[in-house]
């Protein structure tokens, strides 16, 4: 099938709408489809005509769609289908409308300083998700960086990823662009995640300067460079890069894999700590300085990088017959008659023969003077204990590593060594490093049963923190129930124990009895499981009755309940107020503590109106105090009604 353009318009597979193309690639063409079945727009990615027969070609593709449809992440391009349609192969993946990170730098230059790092930081997202996952990606470059509309960058085309660790190198041809190349990948090396951090960190270099560390006229030249030339800081280049972020950069372009960052999270962690102002690790600092010094170059290594062998120059045939003319052989005239070659041959041998051992006798004093210089003793303090054994064994020493616990230091990391950093010593020496176990382990003792106090005392003596929380139970109140950890269990010292202590029973609701008479409601109480106990007060209310309570609610279940009951209303003796007038009478009583109610009676004399005729109750009984005397008042009637 021939891939072209006359496949715009057409359904290819059955299914895909080809749209428009959106390009080319080295072994694949890129068109925009929409699906018919999900009616979504996808990029299919459609292997070319002339490498559908090549087994490696296949082989890289099918194994873009296995990598690829294996990662979900939101800064990975989905693979939603792959397959097989009119004699080529296929990959439908999601579709950004947006352009390559390398477009936008070829556009626009160095992007600000917050945008490269997060960026670099997205990027270090899709990558570490990878890593996590054991896929190597080995082509990390802006041409495989797509940038969405609203800046999420998604990374693509996993061709040449592999599980693990592989060699980089192919017969004929290198795998990978070469600018974006790790030290490892140019020689043919091993790579692992650390040679997809080296790309990271030329594509943030890019993305600060608008150009990429190492360039040449040929892949092997720059390849070449990325194993014996020291990159500039990027600072170096655009003046507002701070410190820290060269810093980062550097670490990540490290010639040696273990002076870069050994994950692409911990790099991450460099980049945020540089959004935030923070100053980067000693330990990104001093890798740092390593590759400025040219720590880890090979200078003169050869790299196991091939270019395809051009073809030989076809052989001019001889002239028919005799002398060849004039200009044949590059001069004027036929060439002189040969000497005989054995003298030189032997003259070269004897040579030769002689600088083998001259070679011989330099190389045995090479030695010697070797073995007997000195070497410094690098700075393991503060290291991971893998890091720091590396650098020791860097360094032509040897690691010996006692472990013991800290309160302090984290678990793993050196924090003590001797030799001293900067100690020079004779080689193949032995450097002791002390490793964190990190915090002691204590046992936690028994505390169920004590007080609350007691067992504060004992758990902080022994090295814990207590976690105190109340809860109801039928142990007697301030009593520990329970703990956690279990008494006998060997924990960190330092570490929380939770311990349950009683505050009583599991309150019941109490019984409202305020109205009711004692009696019924003692009754009440004593049924619901509450002693009852009685408290006479004053009260206008009727004697005997309950006027209040303590407690109300809720309580313990037995504890008593007090009832206020009335006494009663006081008794006084009521004012005999007849004869008088209804405001005089009125004023009396009230003074007197009683209430007063009016009744009239119609009178025909006119000395009786407005006077009080009588009362009930009769002046000079006792009635309770608050109680309504009724008096009665005259009302006079006019004559003829």
């Amino acid at each position: 099938m021939a891939v072209s353009d006359t496949l715009i318009g057409t359904v290819f597979d059955g299914r895909y709408r080809i749209v428009r193309k959106l390009g080319t690639g080295g072994m694949a063409d890129v068109y925009l489809a929409e699906d018919q079945e999900l009616g979504r727009r996808v990029a299919i990615k459609i292997l070319n005509d002339r490498h559908a027969a090549d087994d490696s070609f296949v082989e890289r593709f099918r194994r873009e769609a296995k990598n690829a449809a294996g990662l979900s992440h939101p800064n990975i391009v989905s693979v939603y289908d792959r397959g097989t349609a009119e004699g080529t192969y296929y990959i439908a993946m999601e579709y950004l409308d947006g352009r390559s990170l390398k477009e936008l730098i070829v556009s626009r230059g160095p992007a600000p300083v917050k945008t490269s790092v997060e960026y670099a930081r997205q990027i270090l997202a899709a990558v570490g998700f990878a890593h996590r996952h054991g896929i190597v990606h080995r082509d990390i470059k802006p041409h495989n960086v797509l940038v969405g509309p609203e800046g999420r960058l998604k990374v693509t085309d996993f061709g040449i990823a592999r599980s693990g660790a592989s060699q980089m190198t192919e017969v004929g041809s290198i795998i990978g662009t070469a600018q974006y190349l790790s030290p490892e990948q140019a020689r043919g090396a091993p790579v692992d995640q650390t040679s997809d951090l080296y790309s990271v960190g030329v594509v943030l270099y890019e993305l600060l300067t608008g150009q990429v560390p190492f360039t040449g006229e040929t892949p092997l030249e720059i390849a070449m460079k990325h194993l014996s030339e020291v990159p500039k800081p990027p600072s170096e280049l655009r003046p507002e890069v701070p410190h820290d972020l060269d810093l980062v950069v550097l670490r990540a372009l490290a010639k040696d894999p273990a002076d870069r960052y050994p994950s692409a999270e911990q790099m991450d962690a460099d980049l945020e700590r540089v959004l935030t102002g923070m100053p980067v690790g000693s330990e990104t600092a001093e890798a740092a300085t390593a590759v400025l010094s040219g720590s880890g170059v090979i200078a003169a290594a050869p790299t196991s990088v091939i270019t395809r062998p051009s073809e030989a120059a076809p052989t001019r045939p001889a002239p028919p017959g005799g002398t060849p003319p004039a200009g044949y052989y590059g001069y004027e005239g036929p060439p002189r008659r040969r000497r005989p070659v054995w003298p030189w041959i032997l003259a070269v041998l004897l040579l030769a023969a002689a600088g083998a051992a001259a070679w011989f006798a330099y190389t045995k004093i090479q030695d010697q003077l070797g073995a007997n210089k000195t070497v410094a003793v690098p700075l393991a303090k503060g290291l991971r204990e893998s890091r720091a054994v590396q650098k020791i064994r860097n360094a032509n020493l040897v690691p010996r590593v006692t472990r013991q616990t800290s309160e302090t230091v984290e678990k793993g990391v050196v924090f003590a060594q001797s030799p001293n950093e900067g100690t020079h010593v004779a080689k193949n020496s032995t450097v002791d490093i002390t490793v964190s176990r990190g915090p002691p382990q204590v046992e936690v003792p028994d505390v169920v049963g004590k007080t609350r106090d007691d067992a504060v005392g004992t758990l902080t003596t022994a090295g814990l923190k207590p976690d105190v929380h109340q809860v109801h139970s039928n142990k007697a109140p301030d009593t520990v129930t329970a703990q956690d950890p279990p008494a006998g269990t060997m924990i960190l010292k330092g570490k929380r124990v939770r311990i349950n202590v009683s505050s009583g029973p599991q309150p019941v609701s109490v019984p409202y009895v305020v109205g009711l008479s004692f009696d019924q409601a003692s009754a009440q109480l004593q049924g619901a499981g509450f002693a009852v106990a009685r408290k006479n007060v004053d009260s206008d209310q009727p004697k005997n009755n309950v006027v209040a309570q303590e407690p109300t609610g809720s309580a313990a279940p037995g504890a008593t309940v007090t009832l206020s009951v009335s006494k009663g209303p006081k008794q006084s003796t009521v004012p005999d107020v007849t004869n008088q007038d209804q405001d005089s009478a009125t004023s009396t009583l009230e003074s007197a503590g009683f209430k007063v109610s009016v009744q009239n009676q119609d009178v025909q004399d006119p000395g009786l109106d407005g006077i009080v005729l009588s009362q009930n109750p009769t002046g000079g009984t006792k009635a309770p105090q608050g109680s309504t005397v009724t008096i009665t008042v005259g009302h006079i009637i006019p004559p003829g009604q």
